[in-house]
């Protein structure tokens, strides 16, 4: 019987050291793998009791009993957690080597004490630290590898480019409407969908970026000071955007201020040729900066067919149209991507062609038609200007209008009371997905068909069966749920 007890206890404490490290290495990757944001800047900090400390303290205190609560409440409940997930766990190579070393250290643990037979506990707390210290470790002792062999790369190639994009808001669609134009010209690549950190580029460049390319595109992001000074200081762009500048990340910047200097991080590079920079950002002069406003932008007409506006180069005012593209606020994103163009030689005519092909950025004011409805795919827009601008082109819109949103993310209470005001004089149907912002819309909404969908799985049915034929419907702003 103890004999029994013995063995169960060891595959007990096996099989939930792994699973409170799956918990951590999921948070841990939501979070890009910083455990003080985890800790301290985590969404849903419930989630951490409900699924990692109150478990861990029943472990050394209920004994025997410990086995029933495991099985049958514990991993249950952890694996229901994990299926509602819509942001699952994904097995980088970074997630397996985690394990290994984990299951390495639990089966070194449970061996030695069963040897010893001294151990009252077999132990969870010292293999996930000494797992999670030591995977740390090895990563950051790769990552130098790989940055070094993507630097190596980046050396060999002598005629090559590299444009760095940076900014709160539209910095994606700057970095794909710039590629899209250079491309039309140039042998061209850009860092795929939103990579946008230093680890993100330089996997980018070691495992994608083609040799014979003569423009490199990169869009650098931050979430705290030094983020884009690290990239520009490894890049080191030759020509670098800013696009406009506001309160998206303010939770982690706390000031606008200290938003601008690290966005201006991006100044840093040694080889800097040229810099377009968005009058929101700073107006101080600078030889090789040259600013961009929506105060170039004439004659602007933007609905759901597409944009038209003229601008001035080369002292004249050139006409552009382009139909794929919605939006008003994408023309000041063009006109960056177009100064770019220019300056790197391509001509009006060849701007003007290439301004019409101009297809949109996925899930960025995306115009699909199904079924007799009109989708805007608006999911990776989370600022407070493209979401009214949204509601604005969804209003033009003579039929029903209906609203998919968790409302402003990472922002304050006073901008989601903004939006809400500007929801409640367009929209017929809101639903409202997730509890971050969930009690504020239910209060300050006063449209009569509204919805609060903490669980998005039940989403399609419910558009299934509150939509029609002829109706407008946006999704605005598309949150994780552990968001």
């Amino acid at each position: 019987m103890n004999e029994w007890l013995s063995v169960s206890s060891i595959a007990t404490n096996i099989v939930f050291t792994l699973a409170l490290g799956f918990y951590l290495v999921t948070n841990l990757q939501w979070y890009n793998y910083k455990i003080e944001r985890v800790v301290l800047k985590h969404h849903k900090p419930l989630w951490h009791l409900f699924y990692f400390f109150i478990p861990f303290i029943l472990y050394y205190t209920t004994g025997k009993f410990f086995m029933i609560f495991f099985y049958f409440a514990y991993l249950p409940a952890l694996y229901l957690w994990h299926k509602r997930l819509d942001k699952k766990l994904v097995f980088t190579w970074r997630v397996k080597r985690f394990f290994i070393l984990l299951i390495a250290l639990v089966l070194f643990q449970d061996l030695l004490c069963t040897l010893k037979g001294s151990c009252v506990h077999y132990g969870v707390f010292l293999p996930l630290a000494t797992a999670y210290v030591g995977s740390t470790i090895i990563e950051k002792y790769l990552f130098a590898i790989y940055k070094k062999e993507a630097r190596k790369k980046l050396e060999s190639m002598h005629n090559l480019k590299i444009i760095a994009i940076t900014g709160s808001y539209g910095k994606t669609s700057i970095k794909n409407f710039t590629y899209q134009l250079l491309s039309s010209k140039y042998e061209s690549y850009m860092t795929p969908r939103s990579v946008n950190t230093l680890g993100g580029i330089v996997k980018d460049i070691n495992e994608s970026l083609p040799s014979n390319v003569r423009f490199y595109i990169a869009e650098a992001g931050a979430r705290e000071r030094g983020d884009i000074y690290q990239i520009s200081t490894f890049l080191n762009p030759h020509c670098v955007v800013v696009g406009k500048v506001g309160y998206a990340h303010i939770e982690y910047f706390k000031t606008l201020e200290n938003i601008i200097r690290t966005k201006l991080e991006i100044m840093s590079s040694k080889r800097l040729e040229k810099a377009f920079i968005h009058c929101s950002v700073t107006d101080e002069p600078h030889e090789k900066v040259e600013f961009f406003c929506e105060d170039e932008i004439k004659d602007l007409q933007a609905d759901l067919d597409g944009l038209r506006f003229s601008i001035e180069l080369e002292g004249e005012a050139v006409q552009l149209e382009v139909p794929g593209i919605l939006g008003a606020f994408q023309a000041t994103n063009i006109l960056a991507a177009v100064k770019v163009a220019h300056y790197y030689g391509l001509s009006i005519p060849e701007i003007k062609r290439a301004v019409k092909k101009l297809k949109p950025v996925e899930h960025r004011l995306e115009k699909i038609e199904a079924l007799g409805k009109i989708i805007l795919d608006d999911g990776f827009n989370g600022n407070i200007e493209g979401m009214k601008e949204a509601i604005r082109l969804c209003s033009l819109h003579p039929g029903r209008k209906v609203i998919v949103t968790p409302g402003l993310v990472e922002s304050t209470e006073e901008l989601n009371r903004e939006l809400i005001e500007a929801i409640n004089k367009v929209f017929d149907i809101v639903i409202v997905t997730g509890r971050l912002n969930a009690a504020l819309f239910d209060k300050y909404l006063i449209v009569e068909n509204k919805y609060i969908l903490v669980d998005k799985s039940k989403l399609e049915q419910l558009l299934a069966n509150q939509t029609k034929e002829g109706d407008i419907i946006l999704f605005a702003n598309d949150a994780p749920n552990f968001i």
